[in-house]
């Protein structure tokens, strides 16, 4: 893949992203986990939205 930059420009992208704030690895995305937070979010506030319930009736 040939790149559309000048040479200057290619070897301040390059600078750029040799940074340490681009450098750092990340862990895998778990969409699972995600899931569950979301699940047990919600969850959650049903459970407190029915105890709310409860006390004001």
């Amino acid at each position: 893949m040939s790149s559309h930059l000048n040479p200057e420009d290619q070897r301040r992208v390059a600078q750029y992203l040799n940074t340490p704030q681009h450098r750092t690895e990340r862990r895998a995305f778990r969409p699972w986990l995600l899931m569950l937070a979301l699940l047990g979010v919600v969850a959650g506030l049903g459970l407190l939205s029915r105890l709310l319930a409860a006390l004001v009736i």
